[in-house]
């Protein structure tokens, strides 16, 4: 088969096209490589014109706080159209996110007119912000979401308009224009399975696809201090409960100076991130979750001790009884509490770090996700 993977926000898209390309697929993606994070993709949409030159990025910021107007998001638009030629013929087409372009919607339902017009099936993923995702969680009535902050304190609204325009009158039009065109729509975890269990929408769960031959497994050895280590993304680090983490971890750092040792980092490119992840013992990842999220399932493949969602609905779902990872609740003293377990019993990490590793191995391993994945669009 011929597969075409629109945009990439985790490499979620990089490791299923591994492990398609692994069972004798062609498959090609197209995206901006994320902004910093730099994921790789074989036809890059990313805007250069704008960032390359001080007065253009000037000269944006007035048409966005003018005109409402994105100039980058227009040259990614663009760069998309001149591509569509070389975009056609393909068995799938699957985009990431409705907003897989990066560009508005008016212009991202043109493009994917055109792009769905040449060739066969079209599927959508949801796996991050989405329309009845964030309609959903906006009822406020699951017991947490990554939308609590924004309930809890006003002041975050500021950090919720991306969140928050996947609800905007032209973002609803152009999911319910995927939504009618596409010929299934999946989800990757159960922090979106279950928004949309609360939705007439049809879909299926195929879990994170992790390619677990690149990230290698080494067992947690403590030769002196325990490696904590939390990387912040300047663009949801309130969701992802950064600050909590924060807190927590000045606590630690006076409870157990000798012991530990912490490396916070910021908003770094992927590759550079990992070289971070891969000194660490445990990472502090996200804490409104029911479920892991890329990042944390990247890190428990390689032995790490997560604190993300992993809730008893987590549990539940894969019928687990070994603890793979740490359920990281938005309250300080809880996350004070843990890690102040797994510090005085280093044991405990070894022990955590061997299932986690076993869990991906057996649930989320590439290839057998990317045969999830030919079944379904099949």
């Amino acid at each position: 088969m011929r597969i075409l993977l629109v945009g990439e926000f985790s490499r979620l898209h990089n490791s299923l096209k591994e492990g398609l390309t692994a069972l004798g697929h062609e498959v090609h993606i197209v995206g901006t490589g994320d902004d910093f994070k730099k994921y790789p993709v074989d036809f890059s949409i990313a805007s250069r014109v704008i960032p390359s030159n001080g007065l253009f990025r000037f000269c944006n910021k007035v048409f966005k706080k003018v005109f409402m107007l994105d100039l980058e998001a227009l040259e990614r638009a663009s760069r998309f159209r001149k591509l569509l030629p070389q975009l056609k013929n393909y068995d799938v087409v699957q985009l990431i996110n409705s907003n897989a372009i990066e560009t508005s919607p008016r212009l991202a339902e043109k493009l994917y007119r055109k792009l769905f017009a040449q060739n066969n099936k079209k599927f959508l993923l949801i796996c991050g912000d989405e329309t009845p995702i964030v309609e959903v969680l906006l009822k406020n009535n699951l017991k947490y979401s990554v939308l609590t902050p924004y309930f809890d304190d006003a002041s975050n609204k500021k950090y919720y308009n991306y969140t928050l325009s996947y609800v905007g009158k032209q973002q609803k039009k152009l999911f319910n224009f995927l939504k009618s065109n596409c010929d299934g729509i999946l989800v990757s975890d159960l922090d979106y399975k279950i928004p949309m269990e609360h939705t007439d929408i049809d879909f299926s769960l195929i879990p994170n696809p992790i390619n677990t031959d690149k990230l290698k497994f080494s067992p947690i050895k403590i030769d002196s201090r325990i490696i904590i280590f939390h990387g912040i993304n300047k663009y949801s680090s309130v969701k992802k409960g950064s600050a909590i983490f924060l807190e927590a971890l000045s606590k630690i750092e006076v409870k157990y100076k000798d012991k530990v040792e912490i490396i916070i980092v910021n908003s770094l490119a992927y590759d550079e991130y990992q070289k971070y992840l891969q000194s660490a013992h445990i990472l502090l990842d996200q804490i409104y979750s029911f479920d892991q999220g890329y990042n944390a399932l990247e890190a428990m493949a390689q032995g790490k001790v997560v604190f993300t969602g992993a809730e008893s609905e987590f549990y539940d779902y894969y019928q687990l009884t070994d603890k793979v990872a740490v359920n990281a609740l938005p309250d300080v003293d809880s996350i004070v509490d843990q890690l102040s377990f797994l510090i005085e019993n280093p044991e405990e990490l070894a022990k955590m770090g061997r299932n986690a590793r076993a869990f991906v191995e057996k649930e989320h391993h590439f290839i057998k996700i990317a045969e999830r994945y030919l079944e379904n669009w099949q």
